[in-house]
């Protein structure tokens, strides 16, 4: 079964995401808007309790922490995606570094090197990309929220994801 590791912002974040997802995103109707902690895996069954696990003591190490969205943003030229720029954090950094470099959990490299974003447009050609990123490039977008949780998501057989499981961050009292 595929899986993935992400944060879901605020209701009021995913609904600016989701006013552009709609038109821009064919993933739109698949997962809510989110920050990737960790891409697509495979994992059995055992694996899985094992990882939620790993998971578990990674979210007791990280205090809840101030995420802020500061601008539009792209990936181009390396493809076609726009996103909401996400402020790097330590606890963001870690978080993503633990669930990546760690010989005690996967010890996958990640694809591409870690910039925390929420995308709300992708799989444009480049004239689209060109044309939306233009036009959002200048909106501004200035939010600031507390994260205090991740999720362990899974994906269903309709391609659509929900949540297998949810993390809190810090100490339990």
């Amino acid at each position: 079964m595929n899986y993935g590791i992400v944060i879901f912002p605020s209701k009021k974040l995913q609904d600016i995401a989701n006013s552009y997802r709609k038109r821009y995103d064919p993933h739109y109707a698949l997962v809510p808007p989110h920050l990737t902690l960790k891409n697509v895996f495979s994992a059995d069954d055992d694996q899985i309790k094992d990882i939620a696990g790993k998971l578990s003591a990674i979210s007791k190490k990280y205090d809840p922490f101030n995420l802020k969205v500061y601008k539009v943003s792209s990936f181009q030229p390396v493809n076609n995606v726009i996103y909401f720029k996400v402020e790097s954090k330590p606890e963001l950094q870690g978080l993503h570094d633990d669930m990546h470099n760690n010989q005690n959990f996967m010890g996958d490299e990640p694809e591409f090197a870690f910039v925390p974003h929420i995308t709300i447009a992708q799989k444009l050609s480049n004239d689209e990309h060109s044309d939306i990123f233009g036009s959002l490039s200048m909106l501004g977008i200035d939010h600031e929220e507390t994260i205090d949780r991740f999720h362990l998501l899974y994906q269903l057989e309709n391609g659509s994801w929900t949540v297998y499981e949810t993390f809190r961050l810090g100490k339990e009292e």
